[in-house]
């Protein structure tokens, strides 16, 4: 049935329409998915042998594992068929040279590092890392994420890196690691935590468990925003907060020796300049980096280092980052040259950074990512974003990917699943989450057919975020399980809500 129209802002008034996909898989679904595409390569004999015995360790072992794998288990847990999976094997045993790309589906899972190990594995199974048209590819939500690791940000550093980094700066660096960002949400909700300085993003809103998450920044000392854009997070003011409007990347900064440019590194390693066009949004705008400097020269008496010198022209800070990482030689003439420069990937030259100097084989324990949910008709939310939505940013209420306009407050939900549940095109329900110690809930949500894989609903980022505890997350990597929480519906209202 049409959903029953609550005013002309929701369209269409049919059903929303997906793309038809050639499977609808599960979104948990990844383990035995990869298993079951290797299962179907060793029957094949579809390897790299000469790889696998010269460049890596632990091939037996993973074979043995993958044998074992029951397909029973593998139809069942990824929502695939034998055949589609055996379908896939036999595609991929016919190229020559394959990339892997993955995002958040993989990573935001309970066991998401193990995900993309099994990645790795399927693509060391033809020796399709380190040749030219191969490799496996994360793809960021963000222009430099992969660049702000690579020059150290990151709450457990190296002991190396700390070393040249005093050496450089004239300090001594602390040893201790820090908190990750979920970590840091804890933290402060403990009471341990008592200031924050965040440079962008809009952290509140993008964390997990919102109900523990908000009233714990309104209880810091001190929390200080350096940002382009208003947000959420902004209005959680501590005993004392601090907003510092700064230029955006796209924004002309001119510092006192000329106009200048900051560095991004891209997913597929490739560092390159990017210097701001338009005019500031105002003349009292500041850079981030100049903000930096500012608080350290304001605070840091005794530092070494002559900050507001640094930010006067950033070749200079791009010197000293060239004085601390390796990779980084001549890196003021190298993002002069069109195109920038690819950083040092050693696996792609298979040279491996481990301790036997070979690639290794790992061992997914089972079929699973994901703890199971506790109670009757328990389903799997995904977390998603709109078209016109980048990271907790929304520009408007629609989404065209999958038709639905004028709102954010769906459900979406597979047909056989609503049935089975007594629910049709257009309830109104509750959602709380299925987990042990867990009263996570999300009120007064529209019920939207989707062609979704059954078992499986998905509502949008960050609004849904409040059905993730803190502690749902990858404990290898920290990062919460957004794209499968256990969840359980529960009918409110056949009353279309009103917008």
């Amino acid at each position: 049935m049409p959903i029953r129209k609550a005013s002309k802002r929701w369209r269409p008034t049919a059903r929303p329409t997906s793309p038809q996909p050639i499977t609808r898989s599960k979104p948990e679904g990844t383990p035995p998915r990869l298993k079951g595409i290797a299962k179907h390569l060793l029957v094949l004999d579809a390897l790299d042998h000469d790889f696998i015995a010269t460049q890596t360790e632990g091939f037996t072992t993973f074979a043995a594992d993958i044998a074992a794998t029951p397909w029973e288990a593998i139809e069942r847990e990824s929502g695939l068929s034998r055949a589609d999976l055996e379908n896939v094997a036999q595609i991929y045993a016919a190229s020559s040279a394959t990339i892997i790309t993955y995002g958040m589906g993989i990573t935001q899972h309970n066991k998401g590092t193990a995900n993309v190990r099994l990645i790795a594995d399927l693509l060391l199974l033809r020796g399709n890392i380190g040749k030219p048209g191969a490799g496996i590819c994360p793809l960021r939500g963000h222009s430099n994420v992969q660049g702000n690791r690579t020059v150290g940000i990151t709450e457990k550093p190296s002991a190396a890196f700390l070393d040249r980094l005093g050496a450089v700066f004239g300090f001594t660096p602390p040893a201790a690691h820090g908190h990750d960002a979920v970590q840091a949400a804890q933290a402060m909700i403990d009471g341990q935590a008592k200031a924050l300085l965040c440079l962008g993003g809009n952290f509140a809103v993008a964390m997990p468990d919102h109900d523990k998450a908000f009233p714990a920044l309104k209880t810091l000392d001190l929390s200080v925003h350096v940002a382009t854009k208003l947000n959420r997070t902004h209005l959680l003011v501590g005993k004392e907060t601090y907003l510092l409007p700064c230029l955006g990347r796209t924004e002309l900064d001119m510092q006192r020796s000329g106009q200048q440019s900051i560095t991004v590194e891209d997913s597929m390693s490739m560092v390159h300049a990017s210097s701001g066009k338009l005019k500031p949004a105002s003349p009292f705008l500041r850079s981030e980096p100049a903000i930096v400097a500012g608080i350290a020269h304001a605070t840091l008496t005794n530092s070494k280092t002559d900050w507001l010198e640094l930010v006067a022209d950033y070749d200079r800070i791009r010197d000293r980052i060239e004085q601390t990482l390796p990779g980084f030689e001549n890196f003021n003439a190298r993002i002069r040259v069109p195109g920038g420069f690819r950083m040092p990937l050693p696996p792609t030259e298979r040279v491996w950074p481990t301790a036997t100097g070979k690639a290794m084989f790992s061992l997914f324990d089972g079929v699973t990512e994901n703890i199971e949910g506790e109670g009757e008709n328990v389903l799997r939310l995904v977390t998603l974003r709109s078209h016109d939505q980048y990271n907790t940013t929304i520009y408007a209420l629609d989404d065209r990917y999958r038709g639905v306009f004028g709102r954010r407050d769906v459900l979406f939900m597979n047909e056989e699943d609503m049935q089975q549940q007594g629910l049709e095109h257009g309830d109104r329900v509750d959602i709380t989450t299925a987990l042990p110690d867990s009263q996570q809930r999300l009120d007064d949500i529209t019920v939207v057919a989707y062609n979704i894989a059954p078992g499986t609903v998905a509502a949008y980022y960050p609004e849904a975020n409040v059905l993730v505890p803190l502690n749902y997350l990858d404990k290898e990597s920290g990062t919460p399980s957004y794209k499968s929480v256990p969840v359980q519906i529960t009918l409110r209202s056949k009353e279309i809500r009103p917008l």
